[in-house]
């Protein structure tokens, strides 16, 4: 089966080849990637020799950074990205609802493993969910920031529940984000929490995320992904960077002031900007085709859904890219 590949944003190289503006030129806010990463420290040596173990601590610390019961479970995973492509293989072919702007990941995975995908609006779930047996749900919502809450997230939970339904939360931007995470009750059968480090960390090239859900889930996806699928490098960044809440909290403060300059910069243009996610602002304009080919003349990538049409901005990481920004706007 012939899988077309989705556009994530980024690509500086392809950018540069198409408006001949050379790499380092470019300000690239298409990811909604935190500009600013956690400061990795120097990997040991016997780290990088070793091969990763289970029982290194690492699950501990999840457990008790995203305060999980005990009998939820953890699995750390190369990425959330690969829980969603896994997930779809746990489970016989069923109807499945994703968001109908969103992540393309998740639809593309669940039709890959031949599941029935139903494309829904958010203002559609409820008239809908009586005819789904997985629910996936990505909160905040990627492109368009609009966040759902944790008591209409629980009522959908039980609803698909009594049927032996999943809802699948993609938290891997709630970092930057006001809402409550699900992983604390994700010892509820049905209930599966992604979680990323790409985020709010700053961490995508780690390859760094999380599971949580009950214990026979979370064994299931274990053995798919085989032994090993966490690198012991990543493991040790993993531990080290989610236990440092000190850091956590000056990066909170940090999105936070970053995304109210970024909307200012967005309304000085005459843009409306929409969404509840501080590592990125969603505005939808008849404009965007032509928006996102005049910043990019300017090198500024930003994401463009033509479908919709609107633009995704990310936040620029120094003073340089804010002057940059305003400039091409």
């Amino acid at each position: 089966m012939s899988v077309a590949k989705l556009d994530h944003g980024g690509g500086v190289h392809n950018a540069a080849r198409r408006w001949g503006i050379p790499p380092h030129h470019w300000l690239d806010l298409s990811t909604g990637i935190s500009p600013w990463s956690w400061p990795v420290p120097a990997v040991p040596e016997h780290v990088w020799r070793r091969l990763p173990e289970d029982d290194d601590g690492l699950v501990d610390i999840c457990r008790e950074v995203l305060a999980l019961p005990s009998n939820a479970d953890c699995l750390p995973v190369p990425g959330s990205q690969a829980a969603l492509q896994t997930l779809p293989l746990l489970r016989p072919r069923c109807r499945v609802g994703v968001p109908a702007v969103g992540y393309a990941e998740h639809a593309q995975a669940w039709a890959r493993a031949g599941h029935e995908v139903i494309p829904l609006a958010y203002d559609r779930i409820e008239a809908t969910l009586a005819t789904l047996d997985v629910l996936v749900c990505i909160n905040p919502n990627n492109p368009t920031g609009k966040l759902t809450d944790s008591e209409t997230l629980l009522g959908w939970h039980q609803q698909l529940l009594k049927r032996g339904g999943w809802l699948v939360v993609d938290e891997a931007f709630l970092d930057a984000t006001e809402g409550q995470s699900l992983a604390p009750l994700s010892d509820r059968a049905g209930l599966i929490v992604l979680r990323s480090l790409g985020k709010f960390y700053g961490l995508a090239g780690l390859r760094a995320g999380l599971v949580t859900a009950t214990p026979d889930l979370c064994s299931q996806m274990a053995q798919r992904l085989g032994p090993w699928a966490v690198n012991h490098p990543a493991r040790f960044v993993m531990a080290k960077a989610l236990t440092d809440a000190d850091w956590k909290q000056r990066q909170y403060q940090r999105i936070t002031t970053a995304h109210q300059r970024l909307l200012t910069v967005l309304s000085d243009a005459g843009l409306q900007a929409e969404g509840d996610c501080g590592l990125f602002a969603w505005c939808k304009t008849d404009k965007a085709n032509a928006l996102a080919e005049a910043l990019a003349r300017q090198g500024v990538l930003v994401r463009l859904f033509p479908d919709v049409p609107a633009l995704r901005f990310g936040l620029p990481g120094h003073d340089r890219g804010w002057a940059q920004l305003a400039a091409a706007l």
